[in-house]
């Protein structure tokens, strides 16, 4: 996925779902993504404002049945609270501000950024 920010750290958390036919949705994985840590978890490096990042989300493992009727939902969003904790976009630990900022994110899609999500029966 490639993804920029205003922010210096931001998530990107995906979420897949069973929608039934009568709208109601049901949570069948997600996974989450904290930016500061994409190029390795033994450091954090910050985002700068406007650049585009490649990011590759950890796999998720689930099992459904999609009975007819039902659709997919993929659900891309910048946080997932209370699931998992939340991010205040400022790069500060969580432990250490109550300062928040809201992050403008962008998932970019396009020959020069090939964003996708793929899908096994494996």
């Amino acid at each position: 996925m490639y993804v920029a920010s205003d922010a210096p750290d931001t998530d990107v958390t995906v979420k897949l779902t069973d929608v039934y036919p009568d709208g109601r949705s049901y949570n069948l994985d997600d996974t989450i993504y904290r930016l500061r840590y994409r190029d390795g978890y033994d450091k954090q490096v910050m985002m700068q404002p406007g650049k585009v990042y490649k990011v590759t989300l950890p796999p998720m493992f689930t099992a459904n049945t999609f009975l007819p009727g039902h659709r997919i939902r993929v659900q891309i969003t910048a946080s997932n609270f209370p699931r998992f904790d939340r991010n205040l976009n400022t790069g500060a630990a969580n432990s250490e501000t109550t300062q928040t900022r809201i992050a403008n994110n962008a998932i970019y899609h396009s020959t020069v950024y090939p964003s996708r999500i793929s899908f096994s029966t494996e």
